[in-house]
């Protein structure tokens, strides 16, 4: 608790070093206890700390009473009542420790913080934020920073995490200094995503090292979805990309996209292809879904394709005999989709991102990617994974596709599915976090135009 107070007195002080008036709001709990002990640091480094407690010397845990009592010999102020004016607010209230709903005092100190004009830290976890989940209470923190103690939370990287988080800091406390001091060491309960490792392309390479992809879907009054599909997957690094759209009077060419091999799906071998399926594909994905479900090497379910999939118990069988035969099948649904693939409401799937997409890869039996804030990647036997890239501008019509896309040409150059969906998640939230600041919106027609993905096949 000690370390972790001047952990947070030192970011205080280093994203507000000019603060005159320091409001710390401690909870009841050891989280509060951090708070305390931050107070008693940065009264030493002479600001002017006000302290607001809702524990008591006679209910607090130890620690918390100790660095109590530490923080009113050292003359930090405590008030019933909090300041007006502050420049940096502590929010020590609640942390990981309590999944309670924030009320009373609390849920008035909320609004006090949220509506004041300084710099708000909280110390781990937003108050009113669940740590695993990301789901916010009715009265919760929005915090400018949060530094997370220890280890990251998933909580702080999906659902309402990431608007309400803030810039988050780790700082480990130096426990891989003193393991021995640790009475539990538990495994993680997911990964955060990192930039995929960028590889150069042979020049004794062709198309043909890159492979092929197949999107099928597109149709009528919706070719575009699939042609956005097809774009992302030629410029994330595909050597040939065909599309076979669903709509009979369609066009026979992308004049746009001239690279682009509009063919029926007839004459297309997908016995050795990537498929992208359902990017537009309406009600007509249904007539070819089975047959692309038992007959292709590597295959993206999107969209349309997930609906028909949800209430087809025929076709849910065939997608599990992919795994049987070790092929590749990545899904990826948003989180209605995947309410409808459960057969629960989206409030269930949203209330628990990590555990409903692991619920999706264990009842399909392959690779899921959960669409949102925070996407998340998940897979029989691996730990999920929680990707941190990716904004707003991403809520637009299209984006969906061309994630699809990118997914299919990562298949193509036989990249293990969990892989290949962890890198072009990454990439596709990147592309939007690079877009210019005050620039046109980002359509999914400029993120298809994406850099190679520089890679060659693996294995043949």
């Amino acid at each position: 608790m000690r370390r972790a107070g001047i952990a947070v007195s030192r970011l205080g002080l280093a994203i507000a070093p000019h603060s005159r008036l320091i409001w710390i709001a401690c909870g009841p709990g050891n989280n509060g206890g951090d708070g305390l002990e931050a107070a008693l640091h940065l009264q030493r480094r002479g600001k002017t700390v006000i302290v607001t407690w809702l524990g008591s010397i006679e209910s607090a845990p130890s620690d918390a009473a100790t660095a109590y009592l530490r923080a009113l010999a050292a003359g930090v102020c405590f008030a019933d009542i909090p300041p007006l004016g502050f420049d940096l607010c502590i929010d020590a209230m609640l942390g990981i420790g309590t999944p309670r709903a924030p009320e009373g005092r609390m849920a008035e100190w909320i609004k006090l913080m949220n509506a004041g004009s300084g710099v708000v830290l909280a110390v781990d976890m937003p108050t009113g934020l669940h740590a695993d989940t990301g789901v916010a209470a009715q009265h919760h923190v929005k915090a400018h920073h949060t530094l997370s103690l220890l280890t990251l939370k998933p909580g702080l990287f999906t659902a309402h995490g990431r608007d309400l988080a803030g810039t988050v800091w780790l700082d480990d406390l130096e426990t891989h200094q003193s393991a021995s001091e640790q009475d539990v060491v538990t495994a993680p309960t997911a990964w955060l995503a990192g930039a995929p490792v960028a590889s150069g392309r042979l020049h004794a390479s062709h198309k043909g090292s890159y492979g092929d992809v197949v999107v099928v879907g597109g149709a009528h009054g919706m070719t575009g979805a699939a042609l956005l599909a097809a774009s992302a997957a030629l410029h994330a690094g595909a050597g040939r990309v065909f599309v076979s759209l669903l709509d009979s009077n369609a066009l026979s060419i992308d004049v746009q996209r001239p690279e682009l091999m509009i063919r029926a799906i007839e004459t297309i071998d997908l016995k050795v292809m990537a498929v992208v399926c359902g990017c537009g594909g309406g009600d007509a994905i249904g007539q070819p879904l089975a047959n692309i479900l038992s007959t292709a090497a590597h295959l993206v379910v999107d969209a349309d394709a997930i609906n028909r999939l949800a209430s087809d118990s025929i076709l849910q069988s065939l997608l599990h005999a992919r795994t049987r035969r070790l092929a590749a099948t990545v899904l990826t649904p948003h989180p209605l989709e995947a309410a409808r693939l459960l057969e629960c409401s989206v409030l269930k799937v949203q209330g628990d991102r990590v555990n409903a997409a692991q619920l999706l890869a264990s009842r399909f039996n392959c690779t899921v990617v959960l669409k949102g804030s925070g996407t998340i990647i998940a897979a029989p036997d691996e730990i999920p994974v929680i990707n941190p890239t990716g904004n707003a501008q991403l809520a637009t019509a299209g984006t969906g596709d061309v994630l699809a896309g990118m997914i299919g040409a990562g298949l193509a150059v036989n990249l293990p599915p969990f892989q290949a969906a962890c890198e072009a998640v990454f990439r596709h939230g990147l592309q939007a976090d690079h877009w210019p600041c005050g620039a046109a919106a980002l359509t999914a027609a400029e993120l298809s135009k994406l850099p190679f993905r520089n890679r060659e096949v693996i294995g043949s």
